[in-house]
């Protein structure tokens, strides 16, 4: 990290340890570079850096203090428990049946799988779709199938490389969205009947690409903070002949955890060491709340044995349906089986994005995109403290656009989700990141719609049909807000 960066993840650790708290005034410019014997710059990109992260406020004429709600919440959830077997996987009516019931435009999206559509530079993207289209040669239909544009490939190589990666463009291959791409993974590592180690809570997309293709999984031990447990990875592939490893170690889908840089290095080399392939889903590894990106486990392959996935759909795209996957020593038979399934990826948006990539404004829409999303979790933290029940405890992550939320005992999460629609408001209960559904008071919830008036009022709503809930099952609740002047 940065001498800046240093300096905010210190502050950071002492606020939310509570030896910062709210309202109290951080040192002045002049203090601090006097203490520390560092320039003014540095800590003022710190302290940009902590109100970015909605850690801190500026006050007029004041300086800097820690933001009411910055601390909060004290109670971190626990790692989960897997289960110990390999287990059959059968989802995706429950998937669809809850998803297909939040599209809407006019229902509040806190179920919703994409952050706002209001965020993106769709404007700058059509203009770059016009200049390419213009210029694009007719042989390029036939020149760009499988792996894909080479000028993309080419700025996508770049990227790898501004984080001290060196993934060659003839290791990529185009694919439409990231989901193309980690079924395309899954597809060359494995065979139906063969058991894939993945994480718990994890993305049901991922359980339901291991329902197609007729594929067992086993659960490893994830914390919701740092991600996978090592030791427990260790025992699962001790006892089960596990073929392939499915996880997101980078702003995880739910919990939005992180492995630290010294745990994925130890992940790719465990793996490696066991010929295991590692498919690294990287959607939202652009998304850091902070200035640094954290690198993902495919900075340290060494061997080709992880299959590193993302896509443009999260950070820059919606809908252009533009992902990748760099395949490593497995980048042939990526090809190949593209080639076979698809054919190819649509030709304009590829052209779109090359355009626009080159021309350098993704690095500067990053960062107007990180402060909206870290300003707005801020924001749903404090009106989930506010509304929510006692006793339910929240994730903070420190990228993406989820919380992940244990609710007490006595709410039913898929009940929760069925009444907030009858009131206009979609969420996407826990019992679908899980193949035997057993996260049943868990709930996640979509912050990355910035500015939208609604959002105050929806949490509000679940929170009094979560205090209903508890009221018919145990006889007790809490009082509504405006009686709760001892909370925040």
């Amino acid at each position: 990290m940065n001498r800046y960066e240093k300096l905010a993840d210190n502050i950071a650790q002492r606020i939310r340890a509570g030896s910062l708290k709210a309202n109290d005034r951080l040192p002045s410019v002049r203090e601090l570079k006097s203490q520390m014997g560092i320039s003014a710059s540095t800590v003022f990109s710190a302290y940009y850096l902590l109100e970015a992260q909605g850690l801190v406020e500026a006050r007029q004429r004041s300086g800097y203090f820690v933001r009411a709600g910055a601390e909060m919440p004290a109670n971190e959830l626990a790692a989960s428990e897997p289960v110990l077997r390999s287990m059959s996987v059968d989802v995706s009516s429950l998937v669809f049946q809850v998803l297909a019931q939040a599209r809407e435009r006019d229902m509040v999206p806190l179920g919703s799988a994409f952050p706002s559509p209001e965020l993106f530079p769709f404007e700058q993207l059509a203009a770059g779709l016009t200049r390419a289209l213009k210029r694009m040669d007719p042989w390029q239909t036939v020149e760009d199938l499988s792996p894909g544009n080479a000028l993309l490939r080419h700025q996508i190589s770049l990227r790898y490389g501004s984080v001290g990666m060196d993934v060659p463009a003839s290791e990529l291959v185009i694919t439409s969205g990231a989901m193309e791409a980690l079924n395309l993974a899954l597809e060359s590592v494995t065979q139906p009947g063969d058991v894939v180690a993945i994480e718990t809570p994890t993305f049901y997309g991922a359980l339901q690409a291991l329902e197609r293709r007729g594929l067992r999984a086993v659960e490893v031990e994830t914390h919701p903070r740092t991600g996978v447990d090592l030791d427990s990875l260790a025992r699962v592939i001790d006892q089960h002949p596990v073929k392939a490893c499915w996880f997101m170690p980078t702003f995880q889908n739910p919990m939005g955890c992180t492995m630290s840089d010294a745990a994925k290095e130890q992940l790719v080399s465990m793996l490696a060491t066991r010929a295991i392939p590692l498919i690294e889903d990287d959607v939202y590894g652009e998304l850091a709340h902070g200035a640094r990106r954290p690198p993902p486990a495919k900075a340290w392959d060494r061997d080709g044995w992880v299959l590193h996935c993302s896509s443009f759909s999260k950070s820059l795209a919606p809908g252009y349906r533009i992902g990748w996957v760099a395949g490593g020593r497995f980048a042939a038979t990526l090809g190949r089986n593209k080639l076979m399934s698809s054919l190819a990826t649509a030709l304009p948006s590829q052209l779109a994005l090359q355009e626009y990539l080159q021309h350098k404004s993704f690095d500067r829409h990053l960062r107007a995109l990180r402060h909206s999303l870290s300003r707005q979790q801020a924001a749903c933290l404090r009106f989930i403290d506010r509304y929510f029940p006692t006793g339910t405890r929240v994730t903070r992550p420190e990228g993406g656009y989820f919380l992940w939320l244990a609710l007490p005992e006595g709410v039913d999460s898929l009940a929760l989700h069925q009444d907030a629609l009858r009131l206009g408001i979609g969420v996407a209960p826990g019992h679908l990141f899980s193949a035997d559904r057993r996260y049943t008071r868990h709930l996640r919830i979509n912050y990355g719609y910035l500015g939208d008036p609604r959002l105050e009022g929806a949490i509000r709503s679940l929170g009094d049909l979560a205090n209903a809930q508890l009221k018919s099952t145990t006889g007790k609740s809490e009082p509504i807000f405006e009686q709760r002047s001892s909370r925040p």
